[in-house]
């Protein structure tokens, strides 16, 4: 890519248009966006050569490399766009595409873009925009392909014919009689079929179809569950609006999973890159849970001073209390993470909740025990074969390991049950109270088994 940038840059400044045009004729637009995202990080102030490179694309092409792009190249090439050029990339992009663009763009470029929009296309983009942002029907098309059952299969590839190049998918059809969806039929169904049989006759009825306002997130979960290729989304009346189709499905997912991440880190998810995103902001989405964990920490040293005295009579208890914390967190964040996991992909409900704890419970039993033994026995060999010392961290282990599976266990599920993101529950907020626990725990035993032996 590195050499392949030098190159170009290197033509464009040297005005040799048509090696350029040879280069990027035959590049995939995927690979073209990132291309000009290079580009763009490198030469922002050229703005000349960076639109000499997009005129110079093939113009099957150009409106799916703009696609491609994000939003900041894309206000770039419509601040420098003529009227012509913007109608002619507008009328090529999908109006899902479109709608994705709107909503990252400045208002003043938005408006350029409604103003260059047919009606249709502004009454689409309208339809879409009014849905709830996180919603089925925000990340829906209206593109695509609607047969009636009473069409044989002659007419039903004549219209595929006509009407598919300006569709989003032409591979699964929609049969609907006034607009009511009530059957499916593939490209594959068609093409063995005989020409003279009815769509009504092979179409497939069992049809899964998503409503305009369920969450996005389930419908993305939908197709890694059907493995669907475009997922059809109708309205209270079963009537067909619209279909999502797969790699709006993947964009969810990736952005699902980075909140997800975002949230395990404490750090409030933001929807814009890292790079797009100014020192201030992420500053800002970051403060906030570090805040938080600096003032719930507070606890931890509200526990120690309550147990000074402890440490006066045997110093040698403050060394393992970073043991013993790191261990209940580390128990807890692999409990958490799978349950998180669990969760978002439907494997775990609420209903679960006494079968998961169960299960951590036990597992929690057996890592436990192993880890009280060989502590045990390294603090017993190590220090001068303090007997109670070894059995205060045993069972310091011991509790704390199933204490932290339980609270990482069920915290992401009372989450969800409240309605708030599992995430929510992840590694940081459940350190900090396992900390906590785990400084009660180790305390309450140095207390109850150095008590026993002083008397």
């Amino acid at each position: 890519m590195e050499e392949q940038l030098d190159t170009i840059n290197r033509l464009l400044k040297e005005r040799r248009f048509s090696e350029v045009k040879n280069i990027i004729k035959d590049e995939n637009p995927a690979d073209l966006a990132e291309l000009f995202e290079e580009l763009f990080a490198d030469n922002f102030d050229e703005k000349a050569e960076f639109m000499t490179l997009f005129r110079l694309l093939p113009k099957d092409s150009a409106a799916e490399t703009f696609a491609h792009m994000n939003p900041d190249m894309q206000g770039h090439l419509i601040g420098m766009f003529t009227d012509k050029e913007l109608r002619e990339i507008l009328d090529e992009l999908y109006i899902d595409d479109t709608v994705d663009m709107i909503e990252d763009l400045p208002a003043n470029v938005v408006s350029r873009i409604l103003l260059n929009s047919t009606t249709g296309e502004r009454r689409a983009i309208n339809d879409i925009l009014r849905y709830p942002r996180d919603s089925a029907g925000s990340i829906m098309t209206i593109e695509y392909v609607s047969l009636h059952k009473d069409m044989t299969v002659l007419e039903a590839f004549e219209k595929i014919r006509k009407v598919g190049v300006n569709k989003e998918t032409i591979y699964t059809c929609y049969v609907t009689e006034n607009r009511i969806l009530t059957g499916v039929v593939t490209v594959k169904d068609l093409f063995t079929a005989d020409e003279d049989d009815k769509i009504g006759d092979i179409m497939d009825t069992r049809v899964i179809s998503v409503n305009t306002h369920e969450d996005k997130e389930v419908v993305a979960n939908m197709f890694q569950k059907y493995d669907f290729l475009a997922l059809p989304v109708v309205d209270r009346d079963n009537r067909l609006v619209g279909i999502v189709t797969f790699d709006d499905a993947m964009d969810v997912i990736e952005e699902e999973n980075t909140e997800d991440i975002s949230r395990w880190a404490a750090v409030t998810p933001n929807e814009e890159s890292y790079f797009r995103t100014g020192v201030f902001k992420h500053a800002k989405s970051r403060i906030v849970w570090l805040l938080i964990l600096m003032i719930s920490a507070t606890l931890t040293q509200l526990i120690t001073a309550r147990y000074e005295n402890a440490f006066k009579v045997l110093p040698l208890l403050v060394s393992f209390m970073p043991m013993i914390m790191d261990t209940g967190g580390n128990c807890g964040a692999q409990s958490s993470t799978l349950i998180i996991r669990g969760i978002a992909l439907g494997e775990i409900h609420f209903s679960d909740f006494f079968r998961v704890v169960f299960k951590e419970f036990r597992i929690s039993i057996i890592v436990s025990s192993i880890l009280a033994i060989v502590n045990g026995a390294r603090v017993y060999l190590m220090y001068g074969h303090n007997f109670p010392l070894a059995l205060t961290i045993a069972l310091s282990i011991i509790a704390t390991v199933v204490i932290s599976k339980m609270i990482g266990a069920s915290l992401p599920m009372l989450a969800k049950k409240a309605h708030l993101d599992p995430a929510i529950m992840a590694t940081p907020l459940i350190t900090t109270i396992v900390d906590c626990a785990s400084l009660i725990i180790y305390f309450n035993i140095a207390t109850i088994v150095f008590s026993n032996v002083l008397m």
